[in-house]
């Protein structure tokens, strides 16, 4: 019998990966809190599309659920369930679902932030798997329709990463990999806090940037001054997560510390970094509509995910003794433009 795979989030990453599974033919419910997205997909399915003609399709044999059904869960419990809501939405959707796991069945943080031990919290440690999306861009732009922005990572870059939180490789690691890998690239870890960390630095230095200023990320990273802030975020992200003790993976093909000591001065590093960071011409045939996740939060009116994000930086760099003051001040600008204080506006930055 195929395992039942569960989506706690049909928005645009849990979307993507649950309607990208269930076209390879693996079991997949969807669970939206948006009831207008769910009954799109019930009536025309989802639909899929990326930056080449064979990633566009229309996905029809996902089931679809409102939050208000997911107890009809009860007749044929969950053996996979996928948490991929926003990280302050982590605690209520891993408690909607783990009445309806089977006793073997598990939950996979599919979500940006840190967000394994609220997992953990509600289900235990034994039933948490997290992975991590680095180097993906993907956009609910319209109920029932999904985009991806930037091209597959294929050979050049591993997608998505799977991890135990005790850094083990176990058979559900394999497994799931072996579902990831069909999507695109895809390996397990050992290090999967370390993974964590580095995807946390690697938003934190584009997403409240981009939702900020208003700009796409390819705009960000044309202008120099937003280049460099971009540079001190990550500088600052990547010193807090050496004080915490994470063994950091690469950031943009880098190593984390050379974001650091370019933040510090060091002119090599700067040279260096600059020069990952700047956008390829051409590389991306959708450079011109490509905003990270907290962008898209502004422009939709929503709720970001900045306090999960830059302020949790600010906030752990302040406990250990690290200064991440560019990371607190973006925290509260962000904050600011979510409440509609102010416009989206690279002024905002006052760099």
């Amino acid at each position: 019998m195929k395992k039942r795979l569960a989506f706690v989030g049909a928005g645009a990453l849990g979307g993507y990966v649950g309607g990208s599974f269930a076209q390879l033919g693996l079991d997949v419910t969807l669970i939206d809190p948006w009831p207008e997205n769910v009954e799109t997909i019930r009536a025309r399915g989802l639909e899929l599309d990326g930056v080449t003609p064979e990633e566009k399709f229309t996905v029809t044999s996902a089931d679809a659920l409102h939050l208000t059904e997911v107890q009809s869960l009860a007749k044929r419990p969950v053996d996979v369930a996928f948490v991929s809501m926003k990280s302050y939405d982590t605690a209520w959707a891993t408690a909607l679902i783990a009445p309806y796991l089977s006793p073997d069945g598990f939950v996979v943080s599919l979500q940006n932030c840190l967000n394994e031990e609220t997992i953990a919290g509600i289900v235990g440690w034994g039933r948490t798997v997290g992975v991590v999306a680095s180097l993906i861009s993907v956009d609910l732009f319209e109920k029932g329709k999904i985009r991806r922005t930037i091209a597959k990572g294929g050979d050049k870059h591993t997608v998505f990463r799977v991890g135990e939180p005790h850094g083990r490789i176990t058979s559900r690691v394999e497994e799931l990999v072996s579902w990831f890998s069909r999507i695109d690239s895809a390996k397990a870890t050992t290090n999967l806090w370390g993974e964590r960390w580095s995807k946390l630095v690697q938003n934190a230095m584009s997403n409240g940037v981009s939702a900020a200023t208003g700009l796409t990320s390819s705009d960000c990273s044309r202008d120099d001054r937003i280049r460099r802030f971009q540079i001190r975020l990550a500088g600052e992200g990547v010193r807090v997560g050496q004080a915490l003790g994470y063994q950091m993976e690469k950031i943009r093909g880098l190593d984390p510390a050379r974001f650091a000591l370019a933040n510090e001065g060091d002119a090599a590093a700067m040279q260096e970094v600059d020069a990952a960071m700047m956008p390829r011409p051409g590389a991306n045939p959708r450079a011109d509509i490509q905003r990270p996740s907290m962008a898209q939060d502004i422009l939709k009116g929503r709720r970001t995910e900045i306090e999960a994000m830059n302020g949790f930086i600010a906030a752990k760099g302040a406990a250990a003794g690290v200064d991440a003051a560019g990371n607190a001040k973006l925290t509260a600008i962000v904050m600011r433009v979510e409440r509609g204080e102010v416009n989206p506006s690279p002024a905002l930055l006052a760099y």
